[in-house]
């Protein structure tokens, strides 16, 4: 594992290699991001531009989070297996097409199919989560991780402060699609320069690969039963969006069509199952080496905790900038830079809690955020007619703060579980940031904001139960096998 001047961590000193890389990939996560959510400020000018009803509009919202749950998945295995540095510029180049071809989009129907796609560029976030486990050590890795997500979770407000005033400025029908259209070119511009600047680890280091593909190696049978039902919540998050399309709601599908789909859902998870059984049986009869063991108790709580804080910010910021049109009365320019406020917060408070989970510990980081999650939430729950819009940006600041700085925390932890299992259990927890987002988002469909807000404080209240009994703090190190046969040690604390 790389290691850079580990006693000190200087963000621009260029002369390392590590921070370079540091660089680069919170860079292609930021354009990702910028693919991901190109829709959510420009959405007051496309409904007006196609004279979209407000179902279809929050259904576009839940279209753009559902690909990315099994594709976090599926990229994570890939990455482990391929590099993240194809891995990137393949995400970056075919979202690129994806959003170009979106800006080209005639009806509700050409909308609702390339958001869908879209939801892919959202997996590029693991590929990324990777990368800098190669080039940080354990002692950096919160802090590296959490610029990583924070600073690239950036580009949604890059979006929200950018688009809305290009479109203004062309005007006319043409003025959200050429913003679009522009976010798709520098998708496709950056993912070729990545490609050409970035390398998987460090010279002279192993890029530790899975022995296995096609499900997460587990260390025993109560491991592995736990990880067939952890698989249950995201085949159930892409259920809801089959019915959100369904005859019963937005009549998009027709009811032979939606009862296919589900019957594909539920063949895939069947068939994730025997995937999971075929790789993970032998630990029924055989014990795993103890150097090799983790519990994967802790990727279901970390699974649980990353739902709720990237699950509310994606949730939040999909719906924001309508929030504050729709209930203040407020232009959809300012609207949308009101909405990127919310998404600034990443710039500080990942990282914050990538630092405070390296300095105080991660079990502790994540009490202290969960518990501001909820009663950030909680407290918004309460909002009605009386509250202006100055206090709802205040506690809506306050949520992001505590559930942005929750997201650095998690996936402070993330790298430390198994090494050259990283991608894939970042790729699981990063599933379940969506799986929120759909649930969130499902909620605010069906019911209203009041009750929008509540979910996600109540969730967070669950979660911070299961953190305070069952999350364990990292100790000691990670065995890892190198291709000669020797075995080398890498610390987690």
């Amino acid at each position: 594992m790389a290691n850079n001047n580990p006693e000190r961590f200087n963000l621009f000193d260029f002369s390392k290699a590590n921070i370079r890389t540091l660089h680069l990939g919170w860079l292609a996560f930021f354009v990702s991001f910028m693919v991901w959510f190109v829709h959510a400020p420009l959405m007051p000018f496309i409904r007006e531009s196609l004279q979209l009803t407000d179902i279809q509009v929050k259904t576009l919202l839940t279209l753009n989070v559902a690909l990315t749950i099994p594709a976090r998945i599926v990229v994570g295995m890939l990455v482990d297996r391929y590099g993240p540095r194809i891995m990137y510029t393949a995400i970056l180049i075919i979202g690129g097409l994806i959003t170009l071809a979106f800006a080209l989009a005639q009806d509700y129907q050409q909308l609702a199919l390339t958001r869908f796609l879209a939801g892919f560029v959202g997996a590029g976030f693991v590929v990324g989560i990777r990368l800098i486990a190669e080039w940080f050590p354990a002692r950096q890795t919160g802090i590296a991780q959490g610029i990583y997500g924070g600073w690239g979770n950036f580009g949604s407000a890059g979006a929200a402060f950018l688009l809305p005033s290009i479109a203004v400025l062309i005007g006319g029908e043409y003025g959200w699609r050429y913003a679009v259209a522009l976010v798709g070119l520098i998708s496709i511009a950056y993912g070729l320069f990545y490609y050409w600047r970035v390398r998987n680890t460090p010279k002279g280091s192993t890029y530790f690969k899975p022995k296995k593909t096609g499900a997460l190696e587990v260390s025993n049978g109560f491991d592995l039963v736990l990880y067939i039902i952890m698989n249950i919540p995201m085949y159930a998050a892409l259920a809801l969006v089959v019915h959100s399309l369904s005859p019963a709601k937005m009549k998009m599908l027709s009811e032979t069509t939606t009862v296919i789909l589900y019957a594909v859902l539920l063949a895939t998870y069947l068939f994730q199952v025997w995937k999971i059984w075929q790789l993970n049986k032998h630990v029924l009869k055989e014990q795993v080496p103890e150097l090799q063991r983790y519990s994967f108790t802790q990727v279901a709580i970390l699974d649980l905790a990353y739902m709720v804080t990237f699950g509310t910010e994606l949730a939040v910021v999909s719906m924001l900038a309508l929030f504050y049109v729709d209930n203040f009365g407020l232009d959809k320019v300012t609207a949308g830079m009101l909405a990127g406020s919310y998404a600034f917060i990443n710039l500080v408070a990942r990282p914050a809690g990538g630092f405070i989970s390296d300095r105080f510990g991660r079990k502790m980081t994540l009490i202290v955020v969960f518990i501001g999650i909820a009663a950030s939430f909680l407290f918004l729950g309460q909002v009605d007619s009386s509250w202006t819009v100055l206090m709802v940006i205040i506690a809506a600041t306050l949520g992001g703060i505590f559930s942005k700085a929750g997201s650095g925390a998690v996936y402070a932890m993330v790298p430390l579980i198994q090494r050259r299992l990283t991608g894939q259990i970042a790729g699981m927890v990063g599933a379940y940031g969506n799986v929120g987002g759909v649930v969130f988002l499902t909620v605010l469909a069906t019911f209203n904001t009041p009750i929008f807000f509540m979910t996600i404080g109540g969730m967070a209240l669950i979660v911070l139960l299961f953190i305070m009994l069952f999350l364990k703090e990292p100790q000691g190190a990670i065995a890892e096998v190198l291709p000669d046969g020797t075995v080398q040690m890498i610390e987690v604390k």
